[in-house]
Parts: structure tokens; C-alpha cells; sequence
């Protein structure tokens, strides 16, 4: 019992068989003094057991200790009641993908073929298998919210539900940018999970995390919400994370976070660790952004992201004295682009905004990740400071390109990006394109380009102009290799 209550697998004595251990040789002593201490000792470790209890009850929410939730048969806390209604909704993902893998010997050394005169080993194709975790969000059609990246590339997709079925899934839409996809099977009797508000989460709320981690299907976490609004990760394109210190593990990606009245209020996604294993810092999706997302994919197709049209930066407390205010949150607007939404709406360059639609700005990521998760078309009320004075600015957000370029859409993995055409940096260069402006924190960003990059060739393929980008650009799931131009150095740099 002692063992149990310490939580030790007995690599070392626990305070309780120490003590207990003691009680036994001093119950063998045969005079009265150690009969004593043997007494004294015996009601020491019944009051360190019942101690030890007592914290160990006050380690679950203290509605469920002090009675007020679900109790077993014998009277102790248990969540087993919430955890029924959600878990037939958590289903268990296996894919298998086909992936180039080159042998490895001394006959597929190049130099020894060359020397018998080989002909040179080519990459042979070979499936490899992956898992995670998905959620059933609609009964009647099927639809399950999972990772992008959990089913990226995959060429089969096996669904296993709590009972045991297994069904093979198609994937309805996917939103690389915020690692969100939509599966859809076709089964009878699914059970859909209750979907929260996200919103209302607050730092301290009790949270548990449901998936398969490292295939161990169904297992259950218990911990808190650390930290909301966790950003500039460099996960994903687009961070809103809350993070939480549920066991979160390989296989959890795409599992439910829920609240204890068994509302899901996260999509698991990611962990922070170098052994690859939970240290108590795993990050969740909002639900409130997975469902924005997802009616965008169910009803377009794709997620129509917004743009104001403006390049912003961080309020550090450098540009806080410099501008005169003792804000220590907000964003400044650098730059207004031309016939944008923000300029029709009458922003201005070195307006600081403090908030979007009532909610606080804390940085440039966070400002970034507000309207890029606004649909086209809907109306974002801004309120900014200028020159000392608080003003309410209403702008319509517009449809925002995947690259804007002056011969339209280039190709998606290049999103965040304004190219335009340049003599490149040396004179003895042909006409490029150049990289006029990067948003900090998109993907071609966290890859490696940069502002002023000149684009040589795309794919191996010389390119000078935009149509020549698009011949070049065959297939928008594969890599992009770009071969640049930067300060007179030359460097690639793989967008995948």
C-alpha cells in the first residue's frame, strides 16, 4: 500500500515500508519502551497515510474531491462518467504512405558502380506507416477533425472507432497552415463529441487529453491549462495554441482536449521535447479555430484567409518611448499598401493597434493570426492609438492571395509573400523574380527566404519572369526548390 501511495516502482524504499519495516523490528523488541515507540510510530504512519491521502485527493479538481462531481460505488472521485461520452468520439488513424527510400550498401556505392560500370541505383518506392488520433465532430456525415500532418501524403487511411470498426477514410479538406483536416467515413452509429468554447478557457482550468499515444489506443491524461494564446512557435503558419501539461505524446496528434463537463475544447497537435516524449509542455488548437476552419473547408473547399494589407511589427519598449506612450502591448503599423482594406478604412503608418474586435493585441504574430483567420468579407473593428488619441477603425477584410505577384497566383507553399520582377543584384544577371515583401512567421519565412532574395530558377528550371515560375512549379504537394540570390551569394532554400 505504501508503494501505491508514493508512486514509486520500488527502486528505492518509500517513506512508508521505511517506517513500517521499523514497526515490525520494534514490535519483535520485548521491552516496554519499544512497545511504545512501536505505538507512537504505528499512529505516525497512519496519520502520514491519511496525509498522503489527502494530498493526493486535493491533486483532482476539488469539485470532484469535495463530492460535487461523479463518485464511485465506495465514494471516491472518479471522471469515468464524462470520460464515457467522449470517448466513443475519439477514434484511433492509421495511414500508409508511399515514400522514396535509397539503399544503403557497398553495391549502391556510386564510385563502385562506376567502376564495374553499374548503372546507377535508382530510390525504390516503399510504404511506410504512420498514426494519430481523430475526433468525430458529425455523426450523420461522418466528418472527423484530425492533423494535417497526420495525414499528409498518405495514400490509405484506416479509421478504428472505440468499438472496434474500422472503416477507410477520405480526406474531405485540409488547412496546412493551421495543421487541420477533415476525414470522412461512411458507418452507421457514431457517436459525436460535444463540442465547447474554447473561449472560455482560463489558465488553472483542470483538462484532459484523449488519444493513442505510441499506438496505446484510448489512453486518458489528466492536467491543466498552463498558458493561452501560445504563438511564434514555428509549428505551424498560424499559432493560437493553448498549452497544457496533459501527457502528450507521439500518436496523441489529433485526439480531444477536453473540459471536465466532457466538451472538447482543443485538437491535440504538438509537444515540446527533445527525446520526443511528454516533459509537460504540449500544445492544442482552440476548438473555436478548428471549427472556424472547418465550415470554411466543408462549405469552399479551402480556408479563404482574410487581408487588411499591412506589414506590422511589435510594440517592443524601445518603440513604446519612442512614440511617446507607456502601452507595453499593441502592434505598430510599418507600412499600408495601396487600395488595401486598411487604407480604404483609413489606417494609417505608426498607428498602434491595441485591439481587434474587442480582444487585446499582444504582439505581431498575434495580430497576424487574428485576421488571418477572419473570413473575406467580414468586418474587423480596430481600436488604435494616434498621436495620443484612441480611435475605433472598421475595415472589411479582403481576400488574401496565396503570393501576390503582378501575374496573379504563384503557388501556395509560397504564401506570405509579394514577389516582383528585378535585374537581380549582380548586372550580369537576367531579369528574376525578387522577394519584395515576407510576413515574418509564414512558411517560406520559417524555410529560409528572405526579404530582397533574388529567385534565380524554381525546380532547377531558369526563371525569369512569372510565367516561366509557373511552368516550373508542376505539382503544389511537392517541395518547391528555390536556387537564390542573396548578397551576392548564391543558396537554395526547399520549400516543402
Amino acid at each position: 500500500m505504501a508503494a501505491l501511495l508514493c508512486g514509486r516502482r520500488h527502486e528505492q524504499p518509500c517513506p512508508g515500508e521505511t517506517l513500517q519495516s521499523m514497526n515490525i523490528q520494534t514490535t519483535n523488541d520485548k521491552t516496554g519502551r519499544c512497545r511504545i515507540t512501536a505505538v507512537m510510530m504505528g499512529l505516525a504512519f497512519s496519520i502520514t497515510v491519511a496525509f498522503i491521502f489527502q494530498s493526493s485527493r486535493a491533486d483532482v479538481p476539488l469539485a470532484v474531491a469535495s463530492g460535487k462531481w461523479h463518485q464511485t460505488a465506495e465514494g471516491h472521485p472518479t471522471l469515468a462518467p464524462v470520460l464515457e461520452k467522449v470517448i466513443p468520439a475519439v477514434v484511433h488513424i492509421e495511414t500508409k504512405a508511399t515514400v522514396m527510400i535509397q539503399r544503403r550498401s557497398p553495391f549502391d556505392d556510386p564510385f563502385f558502380r562506376r567502376f564495374f560500370n553499374m548503372p546507377p541505383q535508382n530510390p525504390q518506392p516503399r510504404k511506410q506507416g504512420g498514426a494519430g488520433s481523430g475526433v468525430i465532430v458529425d455523426s450523420d456525415k461522418g466528418y472527423i477533425i484530425t492533423n494535417s500532418h497526420v495525414v499528409r501524403k498518405a495514400d490509405d487511411i484506416v479509421v478504428t472507432l472505440d468499438d472496434g470498426r474500422r472503416y477507410e477514410a477520405r480526406v474531405t479538406g485540409t488547412d496546412p497552415g493551421a495543421d487541420i483536416a477533415i476525414l470522412q467515413i461512411d458507418a452507421d452509429n457514431l457517436q459525436q463529441a460535444k463540442i465547447g468554447d474554447s473561449e472560455k478557457l482560463k489558465v488553472g482550468d483542470f483538462v484532459l487529453a484523449i488519444g493513442n499515444p505510441f499506438g496505446l489506443e484510448q489512453s486518458v491524461t489528466l492536467g491543466i491549462v498552463s498558458a493561452l494564446g501560445r504563438n511564434g512557435l514555428g509549428i505551424e503558419s498560424y499559432e493560437d495554441f493553448i498549452q497544457t501539461d496533459a501527457s502528450i505524446n507521439p500518436g496523441n496528434s489529433g485526439g480531444a482536449l477536453i473540459n471536465l463537463g466532457g466538451e472538447v475544447i482543443g485538437i491535440n497537435t504538438a509537444i515540446l521535447g527533445g527525446s520526443g516524449g511528454n516533459i509537460g509542455i504540449g500544445f492544442a488548437i482552440p476548438i473555436n479555430m478548428v471549427m472556424d476552419i472547418t465550415q470554411q473547408l466543408l462549405k469552399y473547399g479551402e480556408v479563404k484567409r482574410g487581408r487588411l494589407g499591412v506589414l506590422v511589427q511589435s510594440l517592443t519598449p524601445d518603440l513604446a518611448k519612442a512614440f511617446g506612450t507607456d502601452r507595453n502591448h499593441g502592434v505598430v503599423i510599418a507600412q499600408v499598401e495601396e487600395n488595401s482594406a486598411a487604407e480604404k478604412a483609413g489606417l494609417l503608418s505608426g498607428d498602434i493597434v491595441l485591439s481587434i474586435n474587442g480582444r487585446e493585441v499582444e504582439n505581431a504574430s498575434d495580430m497576424r493570426n487574428s485576421i488571418g483567420l477572419m473570413r473575406s468579407g467580414s468586418e474587423v473593428n480596430l481600436s488604435i492609438l494616434r498621436d495620443d488619441e484612441i480611435m475605433e477603425i472598421t475595415a472589411t477584410i479582403t481576400m488574401k492571395s496565396n503570393t501576390v505577384i503582378e501575374g496573379g497566383t504563384l503557388s501556395k507553399k509560397l504564401d506570405g509573400t509579394v514577389l516582383t520582377i528585378s535585374r537581380g543584384g549582380d548586372k550580369s544577371e537576367k531579369a528574376s523574380i525578387k522577394v519584395k515583401e515576407i510576413e515574418e512567421g509564414s512558411l517560406p519565412y520559417r524555410q529560409g527566404l528572405r526579404q530582397d532574395d533574388v529567385i534565380v530558377s524554381i525546380n532547377k528550371k531558369p526563371t525569369s519572369d512569372f510565367e516561366s515560375a509557373k511552368r516550373a512549379i508542376n505539382d503544389d504537394d511537392d517541395p518547391i526548390l528555390l536556387h537564390i540570390l542573396r548578397e551576392g551569394r548564391r543558396l537554395f532554400v526547399a520549400i516543402r
